[in-house]
């Protein structure tokens, strides 16, 4: 009986929307691989391997023996942490923002993302995403009900977005009747390219989300990463009126499983995403806020030794890339190395697929981040030294061997 309940049981149509995030797929894979013996060397996901900085470390051990911090926490954040958010903001991008109204702690810029969404979007509203971009804001526009309007990134043309193109969307969409975009998803310096941004590309991005009233999100993680130029769309002036920006101690202070992020906007774009955000969750763990308080400290000198290790992790990245027969623009910033497959490879899914099985090394094919991204390949650069000279050895046979 119980059975035959279960089976008319079916999932809300939103589901059949999305499909499993590539990396939660591709990953049991792996670990399946793994399991049989094959010990894959994983160059495919963006999870920093160094550890925070001793002091938020320090600091974290000792808040966690305390009695009185292991309650729940409101969903804007203590106060303490905001206010160290805003004086890095102030200190690094030259951004002024107030850490009582501009500012809201997230649990990860996933979750950031979603909440935008919903504090955005009705169904049918459209969404300028990026391809090839990060996936999270297709998959998530798409379970709010909103409609995807892609907009091309060409090599080209540096991985920056092409203004006229957009122009020539935005006109489509109005003279087809359709509900107006209102949200468009950016993120400089680009993942998966590595292109770095600039303040002219931002100017461009403030005064084309004020003529068509469209909400700029700068999705910001990358900016201290093999980059010595952090920089912040808010910094443009006005753009905090339209714009908002997340950025995330994942990946500059090495905390990925903390789920430490933020974004900052005007008071009131911030209001309406924490009226989404107040009903989800229950704040983050107080402990985990104060070693975050300590991490924002960070000198350059700390920035600069984590930077080091990617620089030359890069270069054993970059030969794989050669071996492989890809090309890499020198100048990408970033955790990642983007590279153009050869001419005579199908795509970046069966390049990728191929050095998976027969070398047991994980990279990304691009098409992961849309069709734009069929002929590329993508290596983290989240990987110890010696496993990417191992890599290189997996690679060169393989190679050596067609």
């Amino acid at each position: 009986m119980e059975l035959g309940i279960m089976r008319n049981i079916r999932p809300a149509d939103r589901i059949g929307r999305v499909d499993e995030y590539y990396f939660s797929r591709k990953l049991a894979e792996v670990a399946q691989m793994n399991r049989s013996g094959k010990q894959v060397i994983n160059l495919g996901v963006g999870s920093p391997d160094m550890p925070p900085s001793a002091q938020a470390i320090d600091v974290f051990c000792t808040e966690i023996r305390k009695a009185d911090v292991h309650g729940y926490q409101p969903s804007t954040g203590m106060r303490t942490l905001r206010e160290a958010y805003a004086k890095w903001y102030a200190e690094w991008y030259g951004v002024s923002l107030d850490p009582y109204t501009e500012i809201q702690p997230l649990i990860g810029s996933k979750e950031g993302i979603l909440h935008i969404s919903m504090a955005f979007l009705n169904p049918g509203d459209g969404v300028l995403a990026p391809n090839p971009g990060y996936p999270t804001y297709t998959a998530v526009s798409k379970l709010v009900g909103a409609d995807i309007v892609a907009y091309q990134l060409h090599e080209k043309n540096g991985w920056f977005p092409d203004f006229n193109e957009l122009e020539r969307l935005i006109t489509e969409r109005r003279e087809a009747g359709r509900p107006a975009v209102k949200l468009m998803w950016v993120n400089y310096p680009n993942m998966p390219t590595g292109a770095d941004g600039s303040m002219e590309l931002f100017e461009r991005l403030v005064a084309f989300g004020r003529e068509h009233g469209i909400v700029v999100c700068n999705d910001n993680p990358y900016s201290f990463i093999r980059n010595a130029h952090p920089r912040s769309i808010l910094s443009i002036s006005g753009a905090k009126d339209g714009c908002i920006e997340m950025n995330s101690m994942s990946k500059s202070h090495n905390m990925p499983g903390w789920r430490m992020a933020m974004l900052a906007s005007n008071a009131q774009f911030v209001q309406w995403i924490l009226r989404v955000k107040s009903n989800v969750d229950s704040g983050q763990f107080r402990p985990m806020q104060s070693a975050v308080i300590a991490a924002l400290k960070a000198g350059k000198d700390w920035y600069d030794s984590m930077n080091a290790v990617y620089e030359g992790r890069r270069e054993r990245a970059g030969q794989i890339m050669e071996a492989l027969g890809c090309t890499c623009n020198r100048q990408q910033v970033g955790m990642f190395l983007w590279g153009k497959i050869p001419e005579d490879a199908v795509n970046g899914e069966a390049l990728a697929d191929r050095v998976l099985y027969g070398a047991h090394v994980f990279i990304t094919p691009g098409i992961v981040f849309g069709s734009a991204g069929d002929r590329y390949v993508r290596i983290s650069l989240c990987c110890k030294h010696e496993l990417l000279e191992e890599a290189l050895e997996r690679v060169k046979k393989l190679q050596n061997a067609k």
